[in-house]
């Protein structure tokens, strides 16, 4: 291990041995950009769920390109879903309406795959030892801030992605008048965990509505906003972590109350954008969506009913293939299954006859 790698070990080591809350504060005030007072929400005329802003500065012609980056174990599962993922990046990044710039893979295993040279990789040291407390997910803000500290990044914007999403069509920069935009997780509830959220959220920062209901993904952001957000969203998971009550309420989307928070604490507010993604198999229909995210299983009869807690006859789960990437030519499902389903397995299915060595 380097200089560098050891100087950061003691850093991380250092910040959560001290962690209260007064320190996460005390280690942003060298940030230019102050807290958000109560009145920042405010300033913008939006509807907060399915619209762009009501009132949208003209941001002229030019592209804005932003770059998308993708954290990233070097697990089966992460590598295969980075691949497929890859893939349809490089399909509709010259795409008509694209502002989509350059790709990464964040890769926060500590050392270079096989995969180098198939993906532009960054390659980022995981926590310490013991630190993420069987949270794996706590490695994803310490990779990127470690990327935005290393990494010469042309884009003046970011789109933080996962490996598990499909890119469906061309992707504008849906950023506007210095908002992010983002989508709205119904599972991300400020206003009912409130009192938790107050120990890393205090009143005086303004109202629990200035939190809002996303996590780190997808999401488009200024770069500079986030250099300045990174570092507190890895400080804030990591309290929460250690917070008994937090890590009980928030469970495995805790650095994603931890993002929004700290977005909140930079005064980045961010447009929420329904139609960035869908989800099947709740969501049904691509429509204007840009995203699938296949995090749920797709289990089905034969009919085309729906069959979600049991295993279908026919089916398709992500997790089904975390020893080993899913085979080319999956089936495809039975007619009535919903177009999202259907869609998102022809693309799998196209991605693996197309990509190089599948399955070595």
């Amino acid at each position: 291990m380097g200089y560098e790698s050891v100087f950061f070990t003691v850093l991380v080591t250092f910040s959560v041995a001290l962690i209260t809350y007064n320190v996460l504060i005390s280690a942003n005030a060298p940030l230019k950009q102050g807290f958000p007072s109560s009145t920042t929400n405010h300033l913008f005329s939006t509807d907060p769920v399915i619209e762009m802003p009501l009132h949208r500065s003209r941001e002229g012609s030019k592209r804005r390109l932003f770059h998308t980056a993708v954290t990233a174990s070097d697990s089966v599962y992460n590598t295969w879903q980075c691949r497929i993922m890859y893939y349809w990046f490089k399909k509709f990044r010259e795409g008509p309406g694209s502002e989509m710039g350059g790709f990464t893979r964040i890769l926060h295993s500590g050392k270079p795959d096989r995969f180098m040279d198939e993906m532009p990789t960054f390659v980022a040291q995981p926590l310490p030892a013991g630190m993420d407390q069987g949270y794996i997910v706590l490695n994803r803000p310490w990779a990127f801030v470690q990327w935005l500290e290393k990494a010469d990044i042309k884009e003046d914007y970011i789109l933080m992605a996962e490996p598990d999403h499909i890119i469906v069509k061309p992707i504008p920069n849906l950023s506007r008048d210095g908002m992010g935009v983002a989508f709205p997780f119904f599972y991300i509830e400020p206003k009912k965990y409130e009192t938790t959220l107050r120990k890393f959220f205090p009143a005086d920062k303004g109202p629990i509505t200035n939190v809002d209901p996303i996590g780190n993904s997808p999401v488009i952001v200024a770069k500079e906003s986030l250099k300045k957000i990174a570092t507190t969203w890895m400080n804030v998971s990591l309290a929460m972590k250690k917070d008994p009550e937090a890590d009980k309420a928030f469970g495995w989307v805790l650095e994603m109350y931890a993002y929004a928070v700290a977005s909140a604490l930079h005064g980045v507010r961010n447009i929420l954008y329904k139609d960035f993604m869908l989800q099947p198999p709740w969501d049904t229909e691509i429509g204007k969506k840009f995203i699938i995210h296949y995090t749920y299983g797709c289990d089905f009869d034969m009919q085309g009913k729906l069959m979600y807690g049991k295993f279908g006859e026919w089916r398709f789960d992500k997790r089904s293939y975390d020893e080993f990437p899913p085979p080319r030519n999956l089936s495809l499902p039975p007619a009535g299954v919903p177009e999202s389903v259907v869609t998102l397995v022809k693309m799998v299915n196209e991605a693996t006859a197309n990509i190089p060595n599948w399955g070595s």
